[in-house]
């Protein structure tokens, strides 16, 4: 039980690490697109951001541009209008204005100082307010964001009982689980699916990539899946999809990171 409960703390440390071992990215000068979501997620490290945190400011962001035209818009700014506006959806007491204005600030200036208070600091405090306005007007004003974790963690417990705690210890199933449910959040892909089916999704493939069989289920019978008692109406196909969706951010970070 302490394995799956302790999932969540240990991605905040994940998320950490990846940021600190991450090479740095100049984002005013790179072209290449889909930056920003790895700009989101490396400013909510340094933020200390509790993982559901970050993942709702993913989530707001990617809603967000879900319904306008990304060019009408500073795609950072709304970034760090995010990450602002979670903190309050989430009450993470941790998030506060000062510290998403330098963070959102030093992370896409390199090498730059804190902002003093002086004219750019309220410059850039009074757009960080307007764009959360903004979103919010734009997403109807309807904040109530479902995450995935909490139904991941219940289906850990539950196949955690299924397979045994041994064969459930001896390899990171949970922990790559985790890695795979919030890295998906990179992606607005994410959004096309049901959180219940993301967190089955992200399970499936901790589970594949370890080559952990579940015990009394049988892969060429739909019926007797093992996840089939726990979301009714998740299909093969419907895992296959979202396997492939989380491959591919993956695939898609390893080259914004190229040179």
């Amino acid at each position: 039980m302490k394995n799956v409960l302790d999932v969540m703390s240990l991605q905040q440390h994940v998320e950490t690490s990846k940021t600190q071992n991450m090479k740095p990215i100049d984002y005013r000068k790179s072209t290449k697109p889909g930056l920003v979501p790895l700009y989101i997620f490396e400013c909510a490290a340094k933020l200390k951001m509790k993982p559901l945190t970050a993942a709702c400011a993913a989530i707001v962001y990617h809603r967000f541009f879900k319904e306008v035209k990304a060019s009408d818009y500073d795609e950072f700014l709304i970034a760090a209008s995010s990450l602002y506006l979670a903190g309050k959806i989430k009450d993470d007491d941790a998030v506060k204005i000062r510290d998403v204005i330098n963070v959102a600030y030093c992370t896409l200036n390199r090498d730059s100082a804190p902002l003093d208070l002086n004219d750019e600091y309220w410059a850039m405090r009074d757009a960080i307010v307007q764009a959360e306005l903004l979103i919010t007007r734009t997403l109807s004003f309807d904040l109530n964001i479902e995450l995935a974790h909490k139904y991941l963690l219940y289906y850990m417990k539950t196949l955690q009982d299924w397979v045994g705690t041994d064969i459930w210890n001896s390899v990171p199933i949970a922990k790559t689980a985790a890695s795979y449910l919030q890295d998906f959040h990179h992606s607005p892909n994410i959004l096309k699916y049901k959180p219940t089916h993301v967190a089955i999704g992200c399970l499936s493939l901790a589970l594949q990539t370890y080559g952990v069989q579940v015990p009394l289920t049988d892969e060429s019978d739909e019926a007797s899946m093992w996840y089939k008692p726990l979301v009714k109406d998740f299909t093969r196909e419907k895992q296959w999809e979202i396997i492939e969706d989380v491959i591919e951010v993956y695939k898609h970070e390893a080259s914004l990171m190229a040179n």
